[in-house]
């Protein structure tokens, strides 16, 4: 059994690895060790191992563990990566540090009015139905130039764009296809890359890889 340590070194290893020939700075790519469905006790030897920052899918499952972990470690940075419902958006801004699902105008209204109650902002991503896919959420790409506006004019910070590509098809023209997008759009951040095909996505550009599995390994069976 490999543990937390030994995976984290190798992910990271990876993602230098990648950034070499892409000639970029390990620096600039931000790995998000992503907690969800794992209990405190295996997100403990990850923070001991020297990773901060952490995705989780759900505000009430992040409530549930990080108050308590964070007693401990407060400078961890707490990523929401899963879809926002617009009633959650004041438990979302008073909780976390980055908020990557952020895709209709309902939201960007109700996290308006969450950052403006709480006196805070916190940096979005706008996530991109890259793959037009009728159930998964994400602004559609024809909207983006428009909702972008909507979200400077709300004074939201743009942290850039997130997508998730269609499963079981090959990522790296959805990756490309949303660095291409941030660049139209005047975004450098770009939150795109999981457990399978993070190495793709530092190489077309990844600042944010999501990588749950590569790092907690396989998720307990219900």
């Amino acid at each position: 059994m490999e543990n937390a340590a030994t995976r984290l070194t190798q992910v990271e290893a990876n993602i230098a690895r990648i950034c070499k020939p892409a000639r970029r700075e390990p620096a600039e790519v931000t790995l998000i060790a992503v907690s969800k469905t794992h209990p405190a006790e295996k997100i403990v030897p990850l923070l001991e191992a020297g990773q901060r920052v952490f995705g989780e899918n759900r505000v009430q499952e992040a409530q549930a563990k990080w108050p308590a972990l964070r007693e401990e470690w407060p400078e961890v940075e707490l990523h929401l990566i899963g879809q926002l419902q617009s009633n959650k958006a004041e438990d979302a801004v008073a909780l976390f540090d980055c908020i990557h699902s952020l895709d209709r105008p309902s939201l960007l209204k109700a996290l308006a009015k969450a950052m403006d109650k709480a006196g805070k902002r916190v940096p979005c991503f706008v996530q991109v139905n890259i793959g037009d896919e009728e159930q998964k959420g994400g602004c559609p790409i024809g909207e983006l130039p428009a909702f972008l506006e909507q979200v400077r004019a709300a004074e939201i910070p743009l942290a850039g764009l997130m997508c998730i590509p269609p499963a079981d098809i090959e990522p790296a023209p959805f990756f490309a296809l949303l660095a291409k997008l941030a660049r139209d759009n005047g975004l450098d951040g770009l939150s795109m890359g999981m457990s399978g095909d993070y190495e793709t996505a530092v190489q077309l550009g990844a600042t944010h890889v999501r990588v749950g599995t590569a790092l907690f390994g396989a998720r307990d069976k219900p």
